[in-house]
Parts: C-alpha cells; sequence; structure tokens
C-alpha cells in the first residue's frame, strides 16, 4: 500500500502534482465519469482520495449529500475552497476508512492501486456492506503499471467483477483508462 508520506511529498512540491487542472484528459475522464452516472441524483454519496476536488465539484450538484475524504492536509484544503457547498463535507481520512451508515454513490477513482489487496478486500466489503438497495459504485482507473501502484487498473477492477454481490451496469475501457459502474446484484 502506497504510504500517505509518498502523497504529502507530491503536494509538499506541487499544489496540483497530477496535473489535473486543466488536462484535457483529466477534464474528459471526470466528463465521462459523471456522464456515466445511471442515476440524475443521489441522496448520500462518498468519495475517498478527492485530491483537490475537481470531481467533487462535478460530483455535488448531483448530490444531497456528498461526504470527500483525502489522507493529506492540502489537497483538502484547496477542495473545500473549490466546493463550498453546505451540502459537501471533507474530511481527513484514508482508506480503509469509512463513513457510517448506508450510500447510494461511492466513486472510487484513482485509489484502488495505491492500497494493498488487503485493503482493497476491505474496501470492497465497505462496498458492499454501506450500498442501499438501488446503491452504485464507480470505479475509474488507470490501467498501466507504474512505481507506486500496488497492482494496475484493470486487477483492481476484476476483484470487484468477482464480487456476486455486485453487477456491472456501465463499462468504457480505453488504453489509458478504465470507468465502471456497478450497483447490486
Amino acid at each position: 500500500m502506497t504510504e500517505p508520506a509518498y502523497f504529502e511529498r507530491m503536494y509538499a512540491d506541487s499544489d496540483d502534482p497530477w496535473h489535473l487542472a486543466g488536462n484535457p484528459y483529466e477534464e474528459r475522464k471526470y466528463a465521462l465519469t459523471v456522464a456515466s452516472l445511471p442515476r440524475e441524483r443521489y441522496r448520500r454519496a462518498f468519495e475517498p482520495g478527492c485530491s483537490i476536488g475537481l470531481l467533487t465539484a462535478l460530483l455535488a450538484p448531483r448530490c444531497d449529500e456528498l461526504i470527500a475524504t483525502d489522507p493529506v492536509p492540502e489537497p483538502l484544503a484547496r477542495a473545500r475552497a473549490r466546493v463550498p457547498a453546505t451540502h459537501v463535507s471533507f474530511a481527513q481520512s484514508a482508506l480503509p476508512e469509512w463513513p457510517p451508515g448506508e450510500l447510494d454513490l461511492v466513486v472510487l477513482s484513482e485509489v484502488l492501486y495505491f492500497l494493498s489487496s488487503d485493503v482493497r478486500a476491505q474496501v470492497l466489503a465497505r462496498v458492499v456492506g454501506s450500498l442501499d438497495a438501488d446503491g452504485q459504485v464507480v470505479l475509474v482507473d488507470w490501467r498501466h503499471p507504474f512505481a507506486e501502484a500496488a497492482c494496475t487498473g484493470d486487477e483492481a477492477h476484476d476483484e470487484f467483477r468477482a464480487s456476486p454481490a455486485l453487477v456491472r451496469l456501465v463499462e468504457h475501457v480505453e488504453h489509458d483508462f478504465r470507468l465502471e459502474v456497478f450497483g447490486r446484484a
């Protein structure tokens, strides 16, 4: 599992170390993520690893309540400033930490491959345990290996696809990323 210190170093060197803001690839990926949501509105959503809040800002208008978290305080502060809506709450935490109660949307964007196989299994169990009857989970991940990754995005998605509790509703695959939406089986 990638340690929080890695992310702290990244954000110590840059406000946007992955160049998310203004990047056409990222903008398109975020737009596709939001366009892939099967429902127009969600009651209670969770976005761990929200970084600087670009995707959070796109999710917020579709949610009655949105919980966004990140393990590093610097990007979390930028996310708070970007999305000042009262129905969006921000907290510093890292997976497998999970909010209590039922959720009808979980967005796991570019986070799964940073987690060990044990933590990914815990996250999958928490997704299944917290999704309400019509809930959905969105997975979006880079498909190529890199040094800090515990697995590829495809491998992490395979673990969710193997769960008998979930059924795939949406699949979008490109050379660089995979986007899938799952609902309850």
